[in-house]
């Protein structure tokens, strides 16, 4: 599950990975000393923001923050998502973890049970943090570990010029509906499909954001009080209409082995009329693609669905260590970057969603189909059920080995749900 803003950028820069493996390396959070001048705190950030950003852009807003506390210094630890990833989940198990980290969601869990990161509840609490004004927390057990600052979400994409071509005059609203738009678009050329689906176990959050955003577009739960549901009626139906529509023939060959940059790359290229994709790539797209008309929308619900659709997304998260001798300096940075003014700042830079409910970007200088995303998004609800699972991304690759034996008539869906839900039930306590 890997939000996440865009894997495709995550993949840039990875040669800036040896400085982030070295800083971490040498300076564990329990190495953070104060400066030898007036008792300063110096506190390390580890993240794959800023190399995400625009060059510059996330130091202005860290250097804002020393001007306002001269006394409290950041150290910036910024490498690509992989990198940042790989070194957190070292310094995780060492109990080495720089002050504050940059937090995926499907790393919480697994961090909170190591005690590598610490209750950001009690943090809250202790600075009178107004937490009402805050869109989501990632909680285990009843206590926040991560708070989402950025959120960037998953809509349907759809290639105009192709449901044009298709004779489908309205972007499809419901199952019926897009089950007959992609036939009518995987019609109109042989290399052609109405959707992709990427499935490679290797990266298996396909079943993440094209599945189970499904269900979640419905205001269905794939949990019942926080265990595995998944032999109930809503996740069955699920299934299902992935099976339809890979019995229709519309999904785009290779799913099996495909993964998300495959599936934004056959879009780009015209070869795939929908898919459901993370609005960080618009600029991507437009980029290599130019003259390519499309446009996003909700996910289609359960025909005849009236409430609230979820929308799969993915955050920049954050945390603090538990090792850190500073943990109230490490709130304070905290609370400024979730404050309405700096978190819609930063939502504007990374064209994402503030996690300050608060906070409104600025779509002025943005392409409008980031304004169609954000009025989604407040009409909806943000859905990703993984974020704060035990191992989560094994449980995502646990269903999609099941899903692949439905799609290739290996098992029946009511197997495949059975052995997902012992599978399941066997990780989550």
């Amino acid at each position: 599950m890997a939000v996440r803003a865009s894997r495709l950028k995550r993949a840039l820069g990875a040669v800036t990975a040896a400085a982030l493996i070295a800083v971490v390396a040498a300076c564990g959070s329990g190495d953070s000393a104060d400066s030898a001048s007036g008792g300063d705190v110096t506190l390390e950030f580890a993240q794959w923001w800023g190399a995400e950003l625009p060059a510059g852009e996330f130091d202005k807003i860290v250097n804002d923050f020393t001007a306002q506390n001269p006394n409290i210094k950041i150290k910036l630890l910024s490498a690509p998502y992989a990198s940042t990833k790989q070194q957190l989940i070292t310094g995780a198990a060492s109990k080495t973890l720089p002050d504050v980290v940059g937090l995926d969601g499907a790393w919480v869990n697994d961090f909170a049970k190591q005690g590598a990161i610490t209750d950001l509840s009690k943090l809250m609490t202790d600075a009178n943090y107004d937490t009402s004004q805050l869109a989501s927390q990632v909680q285990v057990k009843g206590k926040t570990y991560m708070i989402p600052v950025v959120n960037f979400v998953y809509p349907l994409f759809v290639n105009k010029d192709l449901l044009a071509k298709a004779g489908v005059a309205d972007v499809p609203a419901t199952r019926t509906q897009f089950l007959d738009a992609a036939k009518k678009i995987s019609a109109t050329g042989t290399d052609v499909k109405g959707w992709a689906l990427p499935l490679d176990t290797a990266v298996p959050n396909g079943i993440q954001n094209d599945v189970m955003s499904w269900l979640w577009a419905s205001g269905g739960s794939m949990l019942k009080d926080g265990k595995p549901d998944l032999t109930s009626a809503p996740v069955k139906s699920t299934v299902e209409y992935v099976k339809s529509l890979n019995d229709a023939g519309v999904i785009a060959p290779g799913s099996l082995t495909m993964k998300e940059q495959d599936k934004v790359e056959k879009f780009t290229n015209g070869q795939v009329g929908m898919m459901i994709d993370s609005l960080a790539h618009i600029n991507l797209i437009k980029k290599n693609k130019p003259d390519l008309k499309f446009e996003v929308a909700a996910l289609p619900s359960v025909d005849g669905y009236t409430g609230k659709r979820g929308i799969p997304y993915a955050s920049w998260g954050i945390g603090v260590s538990n090792s850190t001798k500073h943990k109230a300096e490490a709130f304070k940075f905290v609370s400024y970057l979730m404050s309405q003014e700096t978190n819609a700042k930063l939502s504007t830079i990374a064209n994402g969603f503030p996690g300050n409910k608060n906070a409104k970007p600025d779509f002025s200088n943005s392409d409008p189909m980031f304004k169609t995303a954000f009025d989604i998004y407040q009409q909806g609800y943000p859905a990703n059920e993984f974020v704060g699972l035990p191992k989560s991304e094994d449980l995502m690759r646990s269903f999609d080995e099941q899903l692949q034996l439905v799609l290739t008539g290996k098992t029946t869906v009511d197997e495949a749900l059975a052995k997902s839900q012992a599978s399941w039930s066997s990780v989550i306590e």
